[in-house]
């Protein structure tokens, strides 16, 4: 992975969205603004006490995708991020130090819906569409 694929996870403003599934398989997709890749295999985020956080409870895995448009469709740009969710706080420090960052872009109200600060590792990356190419040519 790479430094190119950090900065364009984190790149302002723009929304992913992260699928996830529960025990039986129920799907589930939601978009986020505030997911933070804070190394080249982590993200990190803020969870509300949502769909997205219960399945997470049940199963661990989820992807991320992120898509900017284009002019055409294979013009589009994007990438999708498996993961797996390592930790999981709904109290103490981490939980504490999500809401002061959620709250600076969202301000307090946005901070107050956060219910849990979630860590996930990257154990895979696929370009948005795979047309035969790896993903860096598609971000």
């Amino acid at each position: 992975m790479s430094q190119r694929l950090m900065e364009y996870f984190n790149k302002q403003p723009r929304l992913g969205c992260l699928s996830t599934s529960n025990k039986e398989g129920r799907v589930n997709v939601a978009y986020f603004g505030s997911p933070r890749m804070i190394d080249e295999k982590t993200i990190t985020m803020g969870l509300g006490k949502n769909r997205t956080f219960a399945y997470l409870q049940e199963n661990p895995y989820g992807v991320f995708m992120i898509m900017e448009p284009g002019k055409t469709l294979t013009e589009w740009k994007g990438v999708r991020l498996y993961v797996k969710m390592t930790e999981c706080h709904t109290s103490g420090s981490r939980l504490d130090e999500m809401k002061a960052e959620i709250a600076k872009v969202t301000g307090e109200a946005g901070a107050k819906m956060i219910h849990a600060a979630v860590t996930f590792e990257i154990y895979e990356i696929k370009p948005l569409a795979d047309f035969g190419q790896g993903w860096e040519k598609s971000i």
